[in-house]
């Protein structure tokens, strides 16, 4: 890939948090990044002057790039260390062993102990994290040591050993940092109570915690235990900003596949990851054309078949949006809920990613193929019958009935054509009346059109809900054009479409691309017929104050206005200028009248 079609891949990057990855020309990982904005921070690669040597060693050898977008920085953190571990890329300062990020481990044990790590042992222990700052983990530890009591020794509790009585309280008990579960002073069932609510802390299910804190904190109130009850509040508040662990890894998730498509009519988009031990190893978009309407089950089957065996998977387990037949070795998960619905709610997202990226680089590249792709879209949306390459709106502007006129914009392939924009003045209307207006505008227009053989548009957009586009229809009733143009109305409430006979409004997505272009249609129609609106009242007073001056009439004040476009720089202009323009007697009586006030 050349220097130039890094640069476009890269201006279609999203401004989120992600991890990138830049290759080689024989396709090695050769350097692996965080960033907060990926954007951003990929295009600092890319500027005329870089910082270093080493990074100018760099840019020279990217290839091609790859990234991912995370829900946060810490997970890119996260993510990064373990691709960095597990690719060693030659730009990469290497990470060691005891750099790996720490978990808080709830050892599996009579009694569990809760502390932190950077050893993750497969026992059937329960880890949470990895956490990012040691700094998060030991405040975190001491938080829970401060709410719950836990024994901290390395002793067997078992029930043969407690009841032996071999071991003795320690300084630990009489300091209040443990209730002795040694000496059999606390229960298993009181202890693993503690623990449920640990579990939910480090889980980000505070609620059960907070209940039961606030319900102490009230009862220690009500016994005038003040200085308790502000402890727990205390407590309350440092749970509040304690933020639960990483989306992206979980140890409780070991060797598994996951795997997501998001598909248009043309084009299929796929999104792999792979996870071992719990951490994303490795990720991958992959991009199909579809040649008979495939639908997204037999891409999928294609897709996860072709990945797997490219990268040399092995797990027996893929997490996947809908189940598919993968055969007997393969177990096949569609999760509701938990740590693997938000694995695949990240690879759906990075799908969903890779198809916006793409159809970015078609609008950059070849325009004609982005808008042909908008104008189909378009036609699928609104139900139409041919591709809306010409769409005219129209609007209407009064004040109080004062001045009424109409805007009629164009667009062509998806864009303002505004020389072709056409304003009206309202001629068979008197007072505020919207519909008779558009009915008017409307008639005017393709009554002109069809005079003069131009070909008529493919959409017509009228701004209002049901009442102005029946008023429009009206029109096309009288020039026999129904049903050889589309039209609908656009309410601005909610944005809901409206079409002739139909009663119940269309809702697009907030986000698509046609009520994008339905919206842009509207407000332009708008702004082009305020200009007109403002400019009419405004020449409107203009041209009423000079033809309120006895003996002065309309003629003279369009002459006035041309010279010196407004009334005030009348009143400032000498007698004598005025008098050269228009005579001495019409200047004398222009000055008197516009200086009566000036003393």
């Amino acid at each position: 890939m050349t220097q130039e079609a890094l640069k476009r891949q890269v201006s279609s990057l999203p401004n989120e948090p992600g991890v990138y990855q830049y290759y080689n020309e024989a396709g090695e990982i050769i350097y692996v990044g965080k960033a907060k904005d990926l954007k951003k921070r990929v295009s600092s690669y890319f500027r005329k002057q870089v910082d270093s040597r080493k990074t100018r060693n760099l840019v020279n050898s990217i290839h091609a790039l790859k990234h991912i977008v995370v829900p946060t920085e810490s997970d890119a953190l996260i993510l990064e260390n373990t691709l960095i571990k597990e690719h060693q890329p030659k730009y990469n300062i290497l990470l060691r062993d005891d750099k790996t990020y720490p978990w808080i481990c709830i050892k599996k044990e009579r009694f569990p102990r809760v502390f932190a790590t950077r050893k993750v042992i497969q026992d059937g222990s329960a880890y949470f994290g990895p956490f990012t700052n040691a700094k998060t983990v030991r405040v975190l530890l001491e938080l829970i040591n401060e709410l719950y009591p836990l024994r901290t020794c390395h002793y067997d509790l078992s029930a043969a050993q407690v009841a032996s009585e071999k071991y003795k309280v320690c300084l630990e008990y009489h300091i209040g940092n443990c209730l002795a579960p040694c000496v059999g002073k606390q229960t298993t069932t009181h202890y693993e109570e503690a623990i449920t609510h640990i579990r939910a802390i480090l889980q980000g299910r505070f609620k059960q915690v907070n209940e039961a804190f606030k319900k102490e904190m009230t009862a220690a109130a009500e016994t005038l235990q003040f200085e308790h009850a502000q402890k727990i509040k205390v407590k309350i508040e440092a749970l509040k900003h304690y933020q639960a662990k990483s989306a992206v890894v979980s140890a409780k998730i070991n060797a598994v596949d996951v795997c997501t498509i998001v598909s248009d009519e043309q084009t299929a988009f796929v999104n792999f990851l792979q996870l071992a031990y719990g951490s994303i190893i490795r990720f991958h978009s992959l991009t199909l054309k579809k040649k008979l309407a495939e639908s997204d089950e037999e891409l999928l089957r294609v897709a996860v078949v072709e990945l797997r065996r490219r990268f040399s998977s092995t797990s027996k387990e893929i997490i996947l949006p809908f189940a598919i037949d993968l055969g007997e070795d393969v177990r096949v998960t569609v999760p509701q809920k938990g740590e693997k619905k938000q694995l695949l709610s990240l690879s759906i997202r990075n799908a969903k990613q890779a198809r916006i990226e793409q159809l970015k680089q078609i609008k950059l590249t070849d325009p004609e193929q982005h808008s042909q792709r908008v104008m189909e879209q378009m036609q699928r949306d609104l139900r139409l019958t041919k591709p809306p390459f010409h769409i005219e709106c129209f609007d209407n502007s009064n004040i109080q009935g004062s001045d009424p006129v109409a805007a009629c914009v164009v667009f062509r392939n998806g864009k303002p054509s505004k020389k072709e924009y056409r304003h009206y003045g309202i001629k068979t209307v008197d007072g505020p009346d919207d519909f008779a207006s558009m009915e008017e505008v409307v008639y005017r227009r393709y009554k002109r059109l069809l005079a003069e053989g131009t070909p008529l548009p493919q959409l017509v957009v009228i701004d209002g809900g049901k009442g102005q586009l029946s008023a429009a229809l009206k029109s096309f009733d009288v020039l026999g054009i129904r049903g050889k143009v589309a039209i609908l109305g656009i309410a601005k409430r909610l944005e809901e479409l409206y079409f002739p006979d139909d009663p119940i409004p269309l809702y697009l997505d907030k986000r698509s691309e046609t009520l994008r272009i339905v919206q842009q249609l509207r407000n332009e129609a708008h702004r082009f017929g305020i200009r007109l609106h403002r400019n009419k009242r405004s020449k409107g007073a203009t041209s009423s104050a000079l033809e309120n001056i006895p003996g002065i009439g309309e003629k003279t004040s369009i002459q006035l206005l041309k010279k010196f476009k407004s009334v005030k720089r009348i009143k400032a202009t000498s007698q004598e200028d005025l008098t050269a323009l228009l005579g001495p007697a019409k200047a004398k009586i222009i000055v008197k009248y516009l200086r009566r006030d000036t003393p």
